[in-house]
């Protein structure tokens, strides 16, 4: 859109667990030059550990280019900031202190530098939310973690692939717990999270959010639970009040069997499982997840540590490569949306782009 060279996105990269799939698949993601055309790749870890797991996967066609800062980031190079020298014991396929520990260490220190504004985007490897339980992180997830730094009293837990969208109410808590959770204000900030993420960063001009209901059936009119007819429905009122598109609620399991979810830009969930459920079966190894509603761009792979095939160069790679584009592309979009708003002259401009790519799809 602009005929200004686009500074070249910095990526920041936490290596997850030791112990897991988490190096594997940054790795393999990075052995592919290509991702270099697109990204200035830099990842926070230690030198050590990751020689360990590239013999132990006998990749020998690849080096880090190490450096202290990110400002020393080579732009034609994978980079490495090695944040700790000391030697840290690795049991592959285990959970460990260990594990946890260097996982936040690596976390902590790509977190500060994406806030000090030295990284456009955080994708971040798989932690185990057990071990990595320390000071400094006492949360349940990446996501409350992030929340957190960022100072927001909301985000989004987003789930997205090239089909599907889906993104989650409530988030890390137990089942037992959800019902209490869910409120007018809650679904209502979730929503609003989702369209404008929709807008600001896929760039879909009115987008379509189908709200699934809560309990069987969605409720069955009250038959089941009275949460659809007393917290969602009013919830999906005030959202269509502020010109949002929302629809719904729709009981989950026929929204999804009978493929409805294809007549939607994205789906709100009323929790975790029964959205991530859905779109780890229709998307799994190929989805993202992406936090929204925050300033900075964070995504990361849709697979956990894969304890049982770590070390055993099984990870498949493709998700945590696609979280790496993502937050390319997201990074992209916002970049080009704050130049529509400094000239608004370029709003056709960016239309007529989004229709051309829409066609392509």
């Amino acid at each position: 859109m602009s005929n200004v060279p686009q500074k070249k996105i910095k990526v920041g990269i936490s290596i997850g667990d030791i112990n897991g799939i988490g190096i594997e698949v940054i790795l393999k993601s990075l052995l592919d030059n290509r991702i270099l055309e697109h990204c200035i790749p830099i990842v926070y870890g230690s030198v050590k550990i990751t020689s360990f797991h590239r013999k132990a996967l006998n990749i020998q066609d690849f080096s880090f280019n190490i450096i202290q800062s990110t400002d020393q980031a080579n732009p034609k190079r994978a980079n490495l900031i090695n944040c700790w020298d000391e030697e840290v014991k690795i049991d592959i396929g285990q959970q460990t202190e260990n594990g946890g520990k260097y996982a936040f260490r690596s976390l902590e220190a790509a977190t500060n530098d994406l806030l000090e504004g030295k990284l456009d985007a955080l994708v971040t490897a798989p932690i185990n939310k057990h071990n990595i339980q320390q000071e400094g992180f006492d949360f349940p997830g990446h996501t409350e973690y992030l929340q957190q730094k960022a100072g927001n009293d909301e985000s989004l837990m987003f789930l997205v692939s090239d089909d599907l969208r889906v993104g989650v109410v409530t988030g890390h808590i137990p089942v037992k717990d959800v019902a209490g959770a869910i409120t007018v204000e809650k679904i209502l900030a979730k929503l609003r999270l989702m369209d404008k993420s929709l807008r600001k960063d896929f760039w879909i001009e009115k987008p379509k959010i189908a709200v699934l209901g809560l309990n069987p059936h969605a409720g069955d009119d009250g038959l089941i639970g009275d949460e659809e007819i007393n917290t969602i429905i009013p919830a999906i009122e005030e959202a269509r009040k502020e010109k949002i598109l929302a629809l719904g609620p729709y009981p989950a399991d026929g929204f999804f069997g009978k493929g409805l979810h294809n007549q939607f830009d994205a789906v709100l969930a009323m929790y975790h499982d029964q959205g991530l459920v859905a779109f780890k079966a229709l998307s799994f190894g190929t989805g993202v997840n992406f936090t929204a509603g925050l300033p900075f761009v964070r995504t990361s792979p849709d697979h956990g540590t894969g304890y049982d095939i770590a070390g055993k160069n099984q990870a498949n790679e493709t998700s945590f490569r696609k979280a790496i584009y993502t937050a390319i592309d997201v990074v992209r979009k916002r970049r080009e949306t704050a130049e529509l708003l400094e000239n608004p002259l370029k709003v056709g401009q960016l239309k007529m782009k989004v229709t051309q790519e829409d066609s392509e799809e």
